[in-house]
């Protein structure tokens, strides 16, 4: 598959017409893959597949110079014993498990939030606090609307896409 479509969110059936183009036949490995990402376009959108969110669904607030920390080498998310660092294991962790590349929270507001792409604002996604489900998107596949969301490592494995 090109590397530009291994990280982009297509609809299935570019991504059907895009693998068959490079591999050119179907083997049990290949039908597996288009099984998961299938099931993938099918998946609820949740607030935790854009930004870091507590098990309870609430945004989660990046720590003081998370940044930095994330950037030491020993801070590479498999430590968990990391006394007075709490803050950002947790933060680090759930921001493992985000589906989608480049969101931020744009607004936090009582009954609702907004977040918006980084890479361009005019994606922008408002989901309800009380149930935490987004307005006028469903699920992954009504995200392919947009020309560019960018999928994470952690969306990639959970597809099966190997990463070089």
């Amino acid at each position: 598959m090109p590397t530009d479509a291994s990280h982009k969110l297509i609809p299935m059936t570019t991504f059907v017409i895009e693998y068959y183009s490079n591999e050119g036949y179907a083997d049990l490995q290949i039908l597996h893959l288009m099984n998961n990402y299938a099931n993938f376009l099918k998946t609820p959108l949740t607030l935790g597949m854009f930004v870091p969110v507590d098990p309870q669904g609430n945004v989660l607030k990046e720590p003081k110079n998370y940044t930095s920390w994330k950037s030491l080498e020993h801070n590479d998310g498999k430590r968990t014993d990391i006394a007075g660092f709490e803050e950002y294991v947790q933060y680090q962790s759930a921001e493992s498990h985000c589906m989608f590349e480049g969101f931020r929270v744009d607004y936090n507001g009582y009954s609702k939030v907004r977040i918006v792409a980084d890479y361009d604002t005019s994606i922008e996604l408002s989901f309800n606090k009380n149930d935490l489900l987004p307005s006028g998107f469903n699920d992954v596949e009504s995200l392919t609307v947009f020309d560019d969301i960018f999928l994470t490592v952690h969306a990639l494995k959970v597809i099966g896409i190997k990463i070089k």
